[in-house]
Formats: C-alpha cells, structure tokens, sequence
C-alpha cells in the first residue's frame, strides 16, 4: 500500500480535516460502522475526528497523489479492461461501490451522472467515470450494464475476481471486505465510499471527494478537471 499522503487543503468551512479521515470515513458506506473492538477493524479505523460546519463537503486536494491501480477486470460488455491503458491521459473519475446498495452508492453515482450531463458533448466524452463493483459474485456484467444505463449512462462499469478488485482498492487507500450475509438475509458489502480524480497531465489521483459532496460540487468542479485543473 502507498503512504498515506498529506492533505494540501480541504476546502470545507471551519472544517479539521486530515487525510486519514477523510479515507477512512466511508469504510462501511453501505452497512454500519466497523466495530472498533473488532481486530480486523485495526488500521481501519479514522485516527483523527472530522469537524467543522455544515455546509457541503468540498474537494481534497492531495500532496502526495496516488499512481492508478493496476486492474485488469471485466467491462459490460464482457471485454477484458485495463484501467490504466484505457484512461491513460484522461481525466478519470473512480468509485468503488454495488448495484444493491440502498442509499451511499446510487446518490454518489447519480450526483456525477448529473454533474457530466452539465458538460459539453466534447467534455463528457473527454471525461472517464469508471464504477467498480465491490459485490462481483451478484454484480455481472450484465446486470451491471443494466443498472449503470439507468443510473449513469456515460460511466464503465467493472466486474472480475474480488481478490483483484480489493487489492487495486487498497492502493488507493479504499477498504472493501467481501459481502456477507446478515441474519435477516440481507447482503451487506461493506466499502470505503471515496471518489478519486486522476488527472490527465500524469495519470495520479490528486483530488478525493468523501459521500457527503453533492451533485453541485461535482458540477463546479468537473469543467476544471476535464483540463486537467484542481478545484
């Protein structure tokens, strides 16, 4: 795993942000909160609280920017994808998430879905917004395929071997457990709910977005990445 890099700003008023946090404050975005007196949690867990105002979550700009993942998965179209050969110098939005989630990932997804139709046809071919599942063994490509159509026409939807899918994450810094059964039969995966923007002058994440930013953010923000600017 890469060092955890320090934060340059956080654009968030009144707020005592530190990267860590910021990281680690989206590990159980579909399900509750890791429990902290379980062992498995340990490395986790925020080592230091978020604070500040309410208004909405702003970008995080990094220092010390993340190289991408080497994952090689499968697209909905059943084609093998290589994420870093096939965003190579451009702008690329990633989330790590599932069809089934109730709440964290379809408001994520769509808040960007709609901050990319406020661009232009060139920005938003220009723009990559690659959503990777974290449940594989129910997430198909096809079924994949189906839910991405609805909820974000323009996104890639990626499916393979979890082992794969948990370790690219990890570089990134994003946990994500397999998916468990609960005792009401629910199924829960449990993932970090952080978006990451790889800019296309060297192909590193430099800006990081937590659940908490909303689709007007993503619309502010997203003309200036698609030239390869930072909020």
């Amino acid at each position: 795993m890469h060092p955890v890099p320090k934060l340059r700003r956080a654009r968030r008023a009144g707020a005592a942000l530190t990267l860590t946090a910021a990281l680690a404050a989206g590990v159980a975005a579909c399900g509750g909160p890791a429990d902290p007196a379980d062992p498995a949690a340990e490395g986790e867990r925020p080592v230091a609280e978020v604070s500040g105002g309410s208004e909405p979550a702003r970008a995080t700009v990094l220092d010390t920017p993340f190289p991408k993942p080497d994952l090689v998965l499968t697209d909905t179209t059943g084609e093998t994808y290589e994420f870093v050969e096939e965003t190579r110098g451009k702008p690329t939005l990633i989330y790590f998430g599932y069809t089934n989630c109730p709440d964290v990932c379809p408001t994520t997804v769509s808040n960007i879905a709609y901050a990319e139709s406020t661009l232009s046809e060139a920005e938003q071919e220009e723009l990559q917004v690659v959503f990777v599942t974290t449940d594989p063994e129910r997430d198909t490509p096809e079924s994949l395929g189906e839910w991405l159509r609805g909820a974000a026409p323009g996104a890639t939807g990626l499916t393979g071997d979890f082992a794969t899918i948990q370790a690219g994450a990890r570089t990134l810094g994003i946990s994500i457990e397999p998916s468990v059964k609960k005792e009401n039969g629910e199924i829960e995966s449990m993932h970090g709910s952080q978006v990451l923007y790889f800019s296309p002058e060297d192909d590193k994440a430099h800006v990081l977005y937590t659940e908490d930013t909303n689709a007007d953010t993503y619309a502010e923000d997203l003309p200036k990445l698609v030239k390869g600017e930072l909020p």
